[in-house]
Order: C-alpha cells, then structure tokens, then sequence
C-alpha cells in the first residue's frame, strides 16, 4: 500500500519567539497522534509553520518527530521559494529519517505551469523519497492545472497529490483526476470539513489539521468513511460542525493552537505576525471541544 492513505496527520511545531523548535514539546504531540494510530505523521505542513522555519530547526523538528514515530510513516513538508533550498530540505529530510516528502510550490513571483514542473522534477531527481504534490492555491496562488498534474505524475518519485476541496462536485473532481492519472497515483484532500466526504467517495488520503491536535475524532470519522458508512460518517461530521465553522472562520493553524493551548498540549504561540485568537474566539472553541467530551 502507499505511503498516502487514510489520516495524515499534521501537528503544529511549537516554538519559542525565536524560532527554535521545542523538541520535547513536538515529540509529545507527534507520540499522542502515533498512540491513535493514524497512519502517517504530516510534519512541517503549513499547520506545522515550515515556512516560518529555518532549514536547521525544520531539520532539527524532522530529526526530534523520527525518534517517535516508530512504524508510523512521517510525511515532510520541505517547501521553499528557491529550488536549490528545497532540494537541500529534501535532502535534510532523508538523512533525518522522513518516509517521504511534500512540497508545496512556494514563490514570490507567481510561477508557471512549466516553472512548476521544472521545479518539481528537479527536486524529484534529487531523493530516493517519494513525494506529495501539495496543491494549495488558497495559500501559494498557484493551481495546479490537470496537464501539470498528468506530467508530474510520470515523473519517478512523485506519487501523489493533496488537493484542495473543489467548489463543485467532489465525486465529479476525483472521478476526473482518476480518470486522468495513473492508478497507483495517490489522490489525497484537504480542508477538514471536507474529508470525511472525499474518503467517503473513494479518495485515498485526508490530509488533516484536526488529526494532528483531536487525532482519536479524526480517526473515527476517517475509519467511518473508509468503511464506506454514510450514516456514521454524516454523524461524525455533524459533531464536528462547530469546529469545522471556526477552521474557516479564522484558519485551522489558529484553531490548532487554540485547541492545543486548553488542552495544555503546550504553550507556544504562533510564530509572528500570526496572532492567537480573541478571548470570544477561544470561548467558542472551548465550547465546541466540550460537546465532544474531549
């Protein structure tokens, strides 16, 4: 089986104002989403703030996270604006014991379709890792166009793609990317309220911000969607509402901490600029984590 399948779950990375990585802090969170079996770590995600870190603390994060995972394989975000950095983070990664990689098409300029599939395939050629494409215009700006995605995906060591929730028919947007890859290519989402759907309708992944702080609710909506039973997954989701309005609301990274802090999973904030949530933000939050008994 792939690596990509089921619940991916991203933990935030914890740091101080300085940007030095709390490893205890991270290996802590990375065990407590391991002891839910989920079955792979997303490290350095944006809900994990790669892009706020520099190469020695995402290597020294990489390097805490694989003394935990055991058998559960870690995912690791080596996004960056230059080529040459990513295919060093790439590089950081295998020799700390990643499983494989995802890469985000970060740019300042706006990049090309071609640029894109310049940049990919030569970070491709230097790993023996396979990689995740991560398409995620509402941060990057960049899409992914479906003759880009159809290129990479005959590019050796590039074997799936996490994508965004379609603004139209999910079924109809799987059924097309299925249609069009090959079919040992992992097909993955994004956006939580989403993904019980999507593995309800055959995706293979749930790439998620709530399996990396709520990982035994992640993983039971997963386990439902997988066993292919609407009822319980329409169930889970529903218990998740209010959660899934604050993700869109405010972003799931500030959700994320917000959750971690009342659950004195760690006391970092956010890396600046980014800024913790309003006191009546939290109280919502609070609530919503009460009526799931957390």
């Amino acid at each position: 089986m792939s690596l990509f399948h089921g619940l991916s779950a991203f933990p935030i990375t914890p740091s101080d104002d300085a940007g030095i990585v709390d490893t205890d802090n991270l290996g802590q969170l990375v065990a407590r989403v391991c002891d839910a079996k989920v079955d792979s770590v997303g490290l350095l995600g944006s809900t994990g703030t790669y892009a706020y870190l520099t190469r020695a603390q995402r290597q020294r994060a990489v390097a805490a996270a694989s003394e935990i995972v055991g058998d559960t394989p870690l995912i690791v975000g080596v996004g960056a604006l230059r080529t040459d950095d990513v295919i060093d983070l790439a590089k950081d990664a295998q020799a700390s014991g990643a499983d494989a990689l995802l890469l985000a098409p970060v740019s300042y300029t706006p990049l090309t379709q071609e640029e894109a599939l310049t940049h990919y395939t030569a970070v491709a050629a230097s790993t023996d890792l396979p990689i995740c494409i991560y398409n995620n215009p509402g941060t990057t700006h960049f899409n992914f166009g479906l003759p880009l995605l159809q290129q990479l995906a005959a590019v050796p060591n590039i074997a799936a793609v996490k994508m965004p929730l379609p603004a139209g028919d999910l079924g109809e947007d799987l059924a097309q990317l299925r249609a069009s890859l090959p079919a040992d290519f992992a097909i993955g989402y994004s956006g939580d309220w989403g993904c019980g759907d999507a593995l309800l309708t055959g995706a293979d992944t749930w790439y998620s911000v709530l399996g990396g702080i709520l990982p035994k609710q992640a993983m039971a909506l997963t386990r439902a969607a997988q066993a292919g039973d609407a009822d319980a997954t329409s169930a889970q989701n529903a218990a998740l509402e209010p959660l899934w309005a604050l993700f869109k609301e405010h972003g799931s990274l500030r959700v994320a901490y917000a959750i971690a802090h009342h659950l004195n999973l760690t006391t970092a904030l956010p890396p600046r600029p980014i800024l913790p949530l309003g006191s009546e933000v939290e109280a919502r939050v609070v609530a919503a984590l009460g009526a799931l008994e957390v």
